[in-house]
């Protein structure tokens, strides 16, 4: 190409920070989707050719961010039905489904998500609830933690879930004192009972819950994601979005693999490889495999060592050990990353020792494993993620004395155990290989929210004072390390021709400029600063024509529960 007809951008007037250890400067310069240049060179550079120049008004040029554990079709479908975010009471739920009920009197079924889990005692919601909003249609609302779901009595009736109805593999049906489902049903075995006969959402209605989800992304200057569970029937919503220009974002996807149709769905998995590589769009890629080692805390189905508090059980395993390592070995062997779901220590301990068995497997993708959330893990373990290769990728939002920490999860583990969850800053002392997620929409996927987080362990109050387990706060600069080059490197850039979580010359100019430099803020005043504007390859996905309104989106950090 004609270096005279490349689309060239100099950024100036602010605060260029390439990456963590790599020193400030004052200017880059964009050519053609690529950085070109930093610093003087930048400057003396863009002297010499046409250009547009973008004066950064005293402001932050940063690495775009990751999103590295996410679901933007289940979040986006937070607008396309109840409005159940941000409501506090069962009562607000229940008048939220009848208002939403009143209006859509053509809608057989009634579908929402992300409801707040902790406003129940036990996180135990009763049919009865609902069917006073409404009575006449099935009501199946998904809890944030991805893991739960409260149903009317029509959806219980319609799903012939009744007293007679025998607790499911991998899954459980809370009963009332007379053997009656009390309307909440837990984990995939209990779920897959309502699936049968609740219709999935439309297709064109996930297509536009992606769309809004990725607009929503780019708002918090994220320019990669993770999506992190991703059934078989929704990976050609991202083959579609691809076709209609929709990724505004980098996305790879993962499939999950389930131990009921599990290895028979690989050759599934590998013909979705081949049509999303055939597609050959540069924002989409399936490198992933999704397991599940555990359920959740909250539900007392997450995998502990020792057991509940609240209960003489140890919780659920949702793959046996050497099953769980055989199908490791299997995705790895096909050049899959590993990609593990592990709330408890039993459940991080066999997700490492499934990784630590198919070792010798670790080329391409699948020399990337992962194990995500790692809310407990034994010191021993925790040593183990370095040694291992293993990514480690946290939800800083949740390491915080939030209502569910309080209300639903310290109950169940004992003060002194719930002292040990989320180990960040022993983690990256040890070596390991770090990322940050949200897990959205269990919890706000703003990227300035965890960093809050990670850098105080305190709710938006303030509490408590000093911090939650104190020695495990980061700095700042940590985090946003960890949020763009330790995502880059979970999500591969590195391998990439045009790379990107650091800002040099070659890499792909994935851009976030933020109104101050968030390093010499408070914490808690993180959230505030405004996303001035996000960049894809040097092309604007998102500028923002009212930065000082830009908080209006979020009251601030707001954790849901994990999935």
């Amino acid at each position: 190409m004609n270096t005279q007809q490349q689309r060239s951008t100099l950024f100036h007037g602010g605060t260029v920070w390439p990456g963590k250890g790599l020193g400030d400067t004052h200017a880059l310069l964009v050519r053609d989707g690529r950085i070109a240049a930093l610093g003087d060179e930048a400057v003396q550079r863009a002297k010499d050719i046409d250009h547009e120049a973008i004066d950064l008004e005293g402001g932050f040029l940063m690495p775009g961010f990751g999103e590295g554990h996410s679901h933007p079709i289940h979040g986006g479908l937070e607008n396309f039905g109840p409005r159940l975010v941000g409501l506090t009471s069962v009562e607000a739920v229940v008048a939220e489904v009848r208002r939403y009920a009143e209006e859509n009197p053509n809608e057989e079924w009634i579908q929402g998500v992300a409801y707040n889990g902790s406003l129940a005692e036990g996180g135990l919601f009763e049919a009865r609830w609902l069917d006073e909003g409404v009575a006449d249609r099935p009501v199946v609302l998904r809890g944030w933690d991805g893991h739960t779901l409260w149903c009317n009595s029509e959806a219980l009736r319609r799903a012939s879930i009744t007293k007679d109805t025998p607790e499911p593999e991998m899954g459980e049906i809370p009963r009332r004192a007379d053997g009656e489902p009390l309307g909440v049903l837990r984990e995939w075995g209990a779920l897959d009972l309502m699936a049968a006969v609740c219709p999935p959402p439309a297709f064109e209605v996930r297509l536009q819950a992606l769309a809004t989800a990725l607009d929503m992304f780019t708002s918090f200057g994220i320019t990669w994601a993770q999506e992190s569970w991703a059934e078989l029937d929704n990976y050609k919503v991202y083959i579609e979005a691809a076709r209609r220009g929709l990724l505004k974002v980098r996305m790879n996807i993962a499939l999950i693999a389930d131990p009921r149709h599990f290895p028979g769905s690989l050759q599934e998995m590998l013909a979705a490889r081949e049509e999303i590589r055939a597609l050959n769009h540069p924002n989409l890629t399936f490198n992933t495999i999704k397991f599940f080692a555990d359920g959740v805390i909250e539900n007392e189905t997450a995998s502990l060592l020792d057991p509940y508090c609240t209960a003489e059980h140890h919780g659920m395993r949702i793959w046996e050990p050497a099953e769980l390592s055989r199908a490791v070995a299997a995705v790895r062997a096909e050049g899959f990353q590993p990609y593990i779901h592990a709330i408890g220590d039993d459940a991080v301990r066999i997700s490492l020792d499934a990784m630590e068995h198919s070792e010798h497997l670790a080329e391409g993708a699948a020399a990337r494993p992962v194990v995500t959330h790692v809310q407990l893990a034994s010191d021993r373990d925790l040593a183990r993620f370095a040694e291992l290769g293993v990514v480690a990728n946290m939800q800083p939002l949740w390491a915080q004395l939030d209502a569910l920490m309080t209300v639903l999860t310290i109950p169940r583990l004992g003060r002194e155990r719930a002292d040990t969850q989320y180990k960040t800053r022993t983690l990256a002392e040890s070596g390991a290989r770090l990322a940050f997620g949200s897990d959205w929409p269990a919890s706000s996927a703003d990227p300035r929210e965890g960093i809050a987080i990670a850098a105080s362990r305190t709710t938006t109050d303030g509490d408590p004072d000093g911090g939650w387990v104190p020695e495990q706060i980061i700095g700042i600069e940590d985090a946003l390390d960890i949020y763009t080059r330790g995502t880059a490197f979970q999500g591969f850039a590195d391998a990439h021709p045009t790379p990107w979580g650091t800002l040099a010359a070659g890499h792909s100019a994935d851009l976030v400029w933020l109104g101050r430099d968030p390093r010499s803020a408070a914490p808690a005043e993180l959230p505030a600063n405004p996303v001035i504007a996000t960049y894809l390859a040097g092309e604007p996905t998102y500028t923002n024509d009212n930065a000082n309104d830009i908080n209006t989106y979020h009251e601030g950090p707001q954790r849901h529960v994990e999935q």
